[in-house]
Protein backbone atom coordinates (compact mmCIF):
# COMPACT_ATOMS: atom_id res chain seq x y z
CA UNK A 1 0.00 0.00 0.00
CA UNK A 2 2.81 2.87 1.19
CA UNK A 3 4.68 1.98 -2.47
CA UNK A 4 1.00 2.70 -4.07
CA UNK A 5 0.64 5.79 -1.98
CA UNK A 6 3.63 7.15 -3.14
CA UNK A 7 3.18 6.32 -6.86
CA UNK A 8 -0.13 7.76 -6.95
CA UNK A 9 1.44 11.05 -5.21
CA UNK A 10 4.17 11.53 -7.79
CA UNK A 11 1.81 10.98 -10.70
CA UNK A 12 -0.46 13.98 -9.46
CA UNK A 13 2.75 16.44 -9.49
CA UNK A 14 3.58 16.41 -5.75
CA UNK A 15 6.70 16.59 -3.02
CA UNK A 16 5.85 12.95 -0.91
CA UNK A 17 7.15 13.97 2.82
CA UNK A 18 7.92 11.07 5.15
CA UNK A 19 10.40 10.35 7.96
CA UNK A 20 12.82 8.94 5.04
CA UNK A 21 14.22 5.69 6.89
CA UNK A 22 13.06 2.10 6.10
CA UNK A 23 9.79 0.26 5.90
CA UNK A 24 6.64 2.49 5.55
CA UNK A 25 8.43 5.19 4.44
CA UNK A 26 10.78 3.17 2.27
CA UNK A 27 8.28 2.06 0.12
CA UNK A 28 6.20 5.44 -0.15
CA UNK A 29 9.60 6.71 -0.89
CA UNK A 30 10.67 3.61 -3.55
CA UNK A 31 6.73 4.41 -5.25
CA UNK A 32 6.98 8.31 -5.58
CA UNK A 33 10.88 7.83 -6.97
CA UNK A 34 9.96 5.12 -9.84
CA UNK A 35 7.23 7.31 -10.72
CA UNK A 36 9.58 10.15 -11.22
CA UNK A 37 9.08 12.34 -8.18
CA UNK A 38 10.85 14.19 -5.38
CA UNK A 39 11.10 12.84 -2.05
CA UNK A 40 11.46 14.69 0.88
CA UNK A 41 12.46 12.52 3.75
CA UNK A 42 12.91 14.51 7.14
CA UNK A 43 15.33 12.23 9.27
CA UNK A 44 15.96 11.83 13.17
CA UNK A 45 19.57 11.84 12.97
CA UNK A 46 22.27 14.39 11.86
CA UNK A 47 23.42 12.00 9.11
CA UNK A 48 21.75 12.55 6.08
CA UNK A 49 23.44 8.80 4.67
CA UNK A 50 21.04 7.43 6.60
CA UNK A 51 18.58 7.79 4.39
CA UNK A 52 16.84 5.31 2.57
CA UNK A 53 18.21 5.37 -0.83
CA UNK A 54 14.79 6.54 -2.39
CA UNK A 55 15.03 9.84 -1.05
CA UNK A 56 16.00 12.60 -3.31
CA UNK A 57 16.39 15.40 -0.79
CA UNK A 58 17.34 14.39 2.80
CA UNK A 59 17.04 16.45 5.56
CA UNK A 60 18.72 15.38 9.04
CA UNK A 61 17.10 17.01 11.74
CA UNK A 62 19.08 15.46 14.85
CA UNK A 63 15.89 15.43 16.15
CA UNK A 64 14.78 12.13 16.89
CA UNK A 65 11.06 11.82 17.01
CA UNK A 66 10.60 15.02 17.26
CA UNK A 67 10.82 15.36 13.65
CA UNK A 68 7.10 13.84 13.73
CA UNK A 69 6.18 17.81 14.32
CA UNK A 70 8.28 19.00 11.17
CA UNK A 71 6.93 16.40 9.10
CA UNK A 72 3.38 16.97 10.40
CA UNK A 73 3.72 21.04 10.20
CA UNK A 74 5.45 20.10 6.16
CA UNK A 75 2.44 18.18 4.67
CA UNK A 76 -0.73 20.16 3.69
CA UNK A 77 -1.91 16.23 4.01
CA UNK A 78 -1.07 12.87 5.79
CA UNK A 79 -1.65 9.31 4.84
CA UNK A 80 -1.19 6.77 7.27
CA UNK A 81 -0.39 3.57 5.98
CA UNK A 82 0.49 1.53 8.90
CA UNK A 83 0.03 2.34 12.92
CA UNK A 84 3.43 2.25 14.64
CA UNK A 85 3.97 4.94 16.87
CA UNK A 86 5.75 7.46 15.04
CA UNK A 87 2.57 7.68 12.93
CA UNK A 88 0.40 7.82 15.63
CA UNK A 89 2.16 10.72 16.64
CA UNK A 90 1.56 12.50 13.23
CA UNK A 91 -1.58 11.72 12.69
CA UNK A 92 -2.64 13.50 16.10
CA UNK A 93 -0.02 15.98 15.35
CA UNK A 94 -1.91 16.65 12.30
CA UNK A 95 -5.16 16.41 13.26
CA UNK A 96 -4.33 19.21 15.95
CA UNK A 97 -2.96 21.59 13.34
CA UNK A 98 -6.22 21.01 11.31
CA UNK A 99 -4.95 19.44 8.33
CA UNK A 100 -6.60 15.96 6.86
CA UNK A 101 -5.11 12.65 8.11
CA UNK A 102 -6.39 9.94 6.00
CA UNK A 103 -5.94 6.42 7.21
CA UNK A 104 -5.70 2.93 5.50
CA UNK A 105 -6.45 -0.13 6.81
CA UNK A 106 -4.04 -0.96 9.58
CA UNK A 107 -3.93 2.35 10.46
CA UNK A 108 -4.51 4.52 13.42
CA UNK A 109 -7.82 4.43 14.32
CA UNK A 110 -7.87 8.63 15.89
CA UNK A 111 -10.39 10.96 16.28
CA UNK A 112 -10.54 13.39 13.42
CA UNK A 113 -9.34 10.88 10.53
CA UNK A 114 -11.13 10.07 7.73
CA UNK A 115 -10.91 5.94 7.22
CA UNK A 116 -9.97 5.16 3.65
CA UNK A 117 -10.22 1.64 1.73
CA UNK A 118 -7.20 2.05 -0.90
CA UNK A 119 -4.26 4.07 -1.34
CA UNK A 120 -6.06 5.63 -4.69
CA UNK A 121 -8.96 6.64 -2.60
CA UNK A 122 -6.25 8.35 0.26
CA UNK A 123 -4.65 10.35 -2.55
CA UNK A 124 -7.75 11.36 -4.38
CA UNK A 125 -9.32 12.79 -0.77
CA UNK A 126 -5.70 14.38 0.22
CA UNK A 127 -5.66 16.80 -2.84
CA UNK A 128 -9.36 17.07 -2.61
CA UNK A 129 -8.86 18.81 0.71
CA UNK A 130 -6.00 21.25 -0.52
CA UNK A 131 -8.41 22.33 -3.05
CA UNK A 132 -10.88 23.60 -0.35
Amino acid sequence: MAEAVGREIASQGAVLACGGLGGVMEAAAKGANEAGGEVLGVLPGPDKTHANPYVTIAVPTNMGHARNVIIAHTADALIAVEGEYGTLSEAAIACKLYKPVFVLPGGPQLAGTVAVSSPQEAVTLAFESMKL
